[in-house]
Order: structure tokens, then sequence, then C-alpha cells
């Protein structure tokens, strides 16, 4: 199996738009068994920058089985499957709550110019 995997095997990304599946070079695969070793699904966030850059530069290249690789195999040889989420901005977190202390300076502020 694991030179099947290095032979011809692909790395799986899971997108919000569904699973693709990358073809990475000869060495490529080799660092990515090395990668997967100990666990089949890595999330994106728990990778070193290089193999951040690394999963980064592959799906920027493009290089994606179809769906028709994938089934026709039989049994898709996948080296490992990388959890790849958008970056969470700041604008796609919900608005923060004002501290307790703040708000109670400005209720206070409120009374005393109301007096």
């Amino acid at each position: 199996m694991l030179i099947e995997k290095l032979a011809a095997g692909v790395v799986q990304v899971q997108t919000p738009i569904g699973p693709r599946y990358v073809v990475p070079s000869f060495l490529q695969r080799v660092y990515l068994l090395w990668m997967f070793r100990n666990f089949p699904i890595l999330p994106h966030a728990v990778l070193s920058r290089r193999q951040q850059r690394l999963i980064d530069r592959m799906c920027s290249e493009e290089r994606f089985a179809s769906m028709a690789y994938a089934d026709g195999m039989g049994e898709v040889l996948v080296i490992g499957t990388v959890e790849h989420r958008p970056p969470v901005g700041a604008d796609a977190l919900p608005p923060r709550r004002p501290v307790a202390g703040e708000s109670s300076q400005t209720l206070a502020a409120g009374i005393r110019q109301s007096s």
C-alpha cells in the first residue's frame, strides 16, 4: 500500500465546496507520506508554515485530479486529508459585547449628566 501511495497517491483537500484531490509530484509525495505518518487527517492550522505553503502552492497550481480519476481507481490512493478552511477574518466574527466595567461607567456618566 505504501508503494502504491508513493507511486500514484493524491492528497485530499477539504474545501467549503467539497473535497478536491491534488496530484503532487514524486518528491512532494515522499514528503507528504512523512507528514501524514501518524494521522490520516490534519487541519490546515496545525501544519507548520512550510507544510501550509506546500499545500497552498499545490492548490494554487490547480493540479487537481478529476472525480473520474478518483472513481476509476476503485479505491482512491489518498496519502492524507487536509482540512483546508478559509481563514476567519475580523469581519466574519460577531460584534463584541461591551465589558461589564465599561457599561457601568457609561451608565454612571449618563446619570451624572442628567442630574
